[in-house]
């Protein structure tokens, strides 16, 4: 009757959901890396072979196999790890490269104490804007056609600075135009910005920024010929 605890709680620990969930992530990471780039796998399995094989070549030389195999281990686990993750953003990027929302997806990913309000403005031709709020100050991140978006992001840094007025506000533009920044160096960009605020500062804007009216924004789709607004739907009483 003793042992009964004891085997339940190895098979909970055998099927933890934490352990399964990770597991099931990375297979599904593993999946779209295969699709982006069938190389990458295999070139992240040799990589972590190779280094493997070096340490423990120089162990069998220099007679330290025991003490430099462990660790070759480590490191070649490491290593492709590493690698693992460099291909896991590019197949990211790919996979979301020209698509409407790109750059709020690639900035919710951030780490760092990012604050990410997407689509804080917008108009008809699908350019739209949006907001990070982090150590750097607030950072105004635009996506569409070069020149609407400067109209689009000057009136937005204008609001803003209504409630931030003594905070650093940057705006950048995300595309492969000229003057623009790839998608894929975006997060290298805000990363790279001064650390302008302390963590309490940081809270102080958030709170004064959900305190700012949204702004207006045009309706999708073409307008209706008498110019006027579409009226919403009259609320049903029962």
């Amino acid at each position: 009757m003793a042992n009964k605890p004891t085997a339940a709680a190895n098979r909970k620990d055998a099927t933890d959901p934490a352990s399964a969930g990770r597991i099931k992530q990375l297979r599904m990471v593993a999946g779209i890396i295969r699709k982006s780039n069938p190389r990458a796998l295999p070139i992240v399995a040799l990589t972590g072979i190779g280094v493997i094989a070096v340490f423990v070549i120089v162990g069998l030389v220099t007679g330290l196999v025991g003490l430099l195999t462990p660790l070759g281990v480590a490191l070649g686990l490491m290593a492709a790890m590493l690698l693992f993750g460099r291909y896991a953003q590019s197949a990211q990027y790919k996979a979301v490269e020209g698509q409407p929302g790109a750059a709020a997806a690639i900035m919710q990913s951030m780490r760092g104490g990012w604050t990410i309000t997407p689509a804080v403005s917008a108009n008809r031709s699908m350019d739209v804007v949006h907001r990070a709020v982090g150590r750097p100050g607030v950072v105004l991140v635009g996506e569409g056609s070069p020149n609407r978006l400067a109209g689009l992001l000057a009136a937005e840094k204008k609001r803003v600075s209504r409630v931030a007025f003594d905070v650093p506000i940057y705006d950048l533009q995300v595309g492969d135009e000229e003057g623009q920044i790839p998608i894929r160096k975006l997060q290298r960009k805000l990363m790279r910005l001064p650390r302008n605020l302390k963590g309490p500062a940081v809270a102080d804007l958030n709170f004064r920024l959900k305190a700012l009216p949204q702004s207006l924004q045009a309706p999708k789709g073409p307008m209706p010929r008498t110019g006027r607004m579409p009226k919403p739907p009259r609320p049903r009483y029962r």
